[in-house]
């Protein structure tokens, strides 16, 4: 038997007063944090809330999150979490997808309409039958009519022995954006959760001294894995940012005598470019800061190289996917590093590099990247379609290509898919065109990534309009904004006559990209 919230339970026993989450001015040990989440897990059981059940999770880097998380594994059901950006269709469609149970989601603020779209999507959901308001005021007992967390935890005891799950239970549904156009479900089970935390910890070699800056978002399983789950396990201590700013990056390094810190590529450029890291004592934050890794997206080689002159860390880059309970490989610090490798294989898992028939590419040719081991999921929510389609011969394909050096090092040269990375975030061209296809005076869209100095890629859209439609590029673009997650929607919208397509039908995506280039479109 194994619940993965013996992660949070196994400190709260052995470091119990040591500091756990750092939020804003409010420190919390890993016994306050344990006992609210035993709390939580306690009132989620009195509203009826059964193992096996799913529950949707939609909060920003907030201590509640946490106790979320761990409440829900307690009582043996599953966390779904969501992306904060997300807009009401996107929600809705992960709550009917999973037919979640109940929905625990942060109110809002000014910049985050989170809460408002949340609220009607669960309102729209038939299957879903529980709401909690985690409120910007933990005081609050209801807003808007609905009950808060802190309501549920109200005259709960603040013990409640974890509900007994099998190591292949379902701990985590993450989705991820489709190439079919809908986003699907990675299954993660407690030992998935459980072995990827143990091992994240070990590579970075994280103790009870360490401090993590968390600024990624909780609700990604890059933070999820490497610093909320595997921080907890070995003890050390978590500063929440609600959004990343390299402002309150570096006084938040400078405040806490931060020791490590996750970025994606974007973080690391928005660090090395910022124009008022004079006014931070940079030689302290030197001092305390030994490690940086990064993942997400590729990060460039002068990147590396001028954040590690400029704040006199090191930078360890590695490689997963939702699928692979974000880890796969890592340059690990007690082997050499590769500048421009993603690393080996982490414990327990396997890398090859394989051509269409899964011989193996001989060393320093490209080919898909294929993985097996403890971190890979289960499969696809409710999709046994596509879970035979990326496991084959016992391996699941990534769809990405890399390549493979004389010493087993991965580099990862391109995608399969047309997938687009922007600024760390996986963006699917098809979900995007879907939606654009909603709009009342738009008929065919075809989406593509295009460099960006910053985001690494940018959203791209090529939309045919309907006959007789008046609708500008721009509101298109205002328009995306309103139905799509902030790191989805196209910045750029080109209306065109028509799509260059193929003897099938099919939009010739590699050609429009040649068209782009010769400024045909």
């Amino acid at each position: 038997m194994l619940n993965c919230s013996v992660i949070l339970d196994g400190s709260a026993q052995s470091v119990a007063e040591l500091t756990a989450v750092v939020m804003g001015e409010d420190r919390w040990t890993y016994d306050r944090l344990n006992r609210a989440a035993c709390q939580f897990a306690g009132g989620l059981v009195r509203a009826g809330v059964e193992k096996g059940d799913r529950i949707v999770l939609a909060c920003p880097n907030r201590v509640e999150f946490i106790v979320a998380f761990f409440g829900i594994l307690k009582c043996g059901a599953s966390v779904v979490p969501v992306s904060i950006l997300s807009k009401r269709r996107e929600i809705a469609f992960v709550m009917e997808d999973t037919q979640a149970t109940g929905m625990v989601c942060f109110e809002g603020s000014e910049t985050l309409s989170l809460g408002k779209e949340g609220r009607t999507a669960f309102d729209e959901t038939e299957s879903c039958r529980l709401f909690w308001w985690i409120a910007r005021d933990s005081s609050e007992q209801t807003v808007g009519g609905m009950p808060t967390l802190y309501s549920a935890m109200e005259g709960v005891l603040e013990s409640f022995p974890s509900v007994l799950t099998e190591p292949t239970d379902i701990a985590v549904i993450l989705y991820t954006s489709g190439t079919t156009g809908k986003p699907k479900g990675a299954v993660l089970s407690h030992q998935n959760i459980f072995t990827t935390a143990l091992t994240a910890g070990r590579l970075s070699n994280m103790n009870q001294k360490d401090v993590s800056l968390v600024t990624l978002p909780l609700f990604h399983c890059y933070a999820q894995t490497v610093q909320m789950n595997a921080g907890l396990y070995y003890g050390s201590s978590m500063v929440l940012l609600e959004r990343f700013d390299p402002d309150l990056v570096l006084q938040a390094m400078q405040d806490h005598n931060v020791t490590l810190f996750c970025g994606v590529p974007t973080m690391y450029w928005a660090l090395l470019n910022h124009e008022g890291s004079e006014n931070y004592d940079l030689e302290k934050i030197a001092s305390n800061l030994r490690l940086g890794c990064s993942g997400g997206a590729p990060i460039p080689v002068e990147v590396i190289r001028g954040v590690e002159e400029k704040y006199q860390f090191q930078i360890l880059e590695g490689y997963g996917l939702s699928e692979t309970s974000a880890m796969a490989t890592f340059n690990q610090s007690h082997r050499p590093r590769k500048i421009g490798s993603v690393g080996l294989p982490v414990w327990g898992v396997e890398i090859q590099v394989v051509d269409d028939d899964m011989n193996p590419m001989p060393t320093g040719e490209r080919g898909e990247v294929v993985i097996r081991g403890h971190s890979v999921m289960q499969g696809y929510f409710n999709r046994p379609d596509l879970t035979e389609e990326v496991f084959r011969d016992g391996w699941f394909h990534t769809g990405d290509v890399g390549q493979l050096d004389e010493d087993g090092y991965l580099y990862i040269v391109d995608r399969t898919k047309d997938m687009i990375i922007r600024g760390g975030f996986n963006v699917y061209p098809r979900e995007i065109e879907e939606v654009l296809a909603t709009h009342p005076e738009v008929s065919l869209s075809a989406v593509i990534g295009v460099p960006h100095e910053k985001y690494g890629e940018e959203v791209m859209a090529f939309t045919i309009l309907k006959e007789g439609a008046t609708v500008t590029e721009e509101q298109i673009v205002v328009w995306s904004k309103q139905e799509m997650a902030s790191y989805k929607y196209p910045r750029v919208v080109k209306i065109v006559e028509a799509l260059p397509l193929g003897a099938t039908g099919k939009v010739l995506k590699k050609e429009l990209r040649v068209q782009l280039e010769r400024g045909e479109v």
